[in-house]
């Protein structure tokens, strides 16, 4: 399935049931949107858990989000042309993340072998009209 851009509500949603999803394309608004959501619910489950003086929580959204939150970054990756063991950039102390976001923060490429660009993906096909 080719990417599209969406909205805030929709990459959530296209976060979570893609939660396994390692093959394909993501689109920048879908993988910053959900970056971050993950942001702020790790920040106001942080604070949460700094009240209660318990690190459940934490635990508990770190698991929840580890492997969507990988399973985007391979389809990011992806769309813009890279293969995912592009990841293991991060693996390189702050460099590596560094050089990891610019690739995340450029556009889209064209069609490859993960699929179509969401341009082209949300194009209407042509219909053939008759003439009379």
């Amino acid at each position: 399935m080719s990417p599209k851009y969406v909205g805030f509500g929709e990459a959530i949603s296209l976060f979570f049931s893609n939660y396994v999803n390692f093959k394909g394309r993501s689109t920048r608004s879908e993988y910053w949107y959900a970056t971050l959501f993950t942001c702020l619910v790790s920040f106001v489950v942080g604070l949460i858990s700094g009240f209660i003086g318990n690190d459940i929580l934490v635990y508990i959204v770190s698991l929840a989000t580890f492997l969507p939150g990988l399973a985007i970054s391979f389809r990011r990756l992806h769309d813009t042309g890279r293969s995912a063991w592009w990841l293991l950039l991060c693996l390189i102390p702050l460099v590596g993340a560094i050089i990891v976001i610019v690739f995340e923060c450029q556009p889209s490429g064209p069609e490859n072998k993960w699929g179509a660009p969401a341009s082209a993906a949300e194009e209407a096909p042509s219909q053939p009209t008759d003439a009379q």
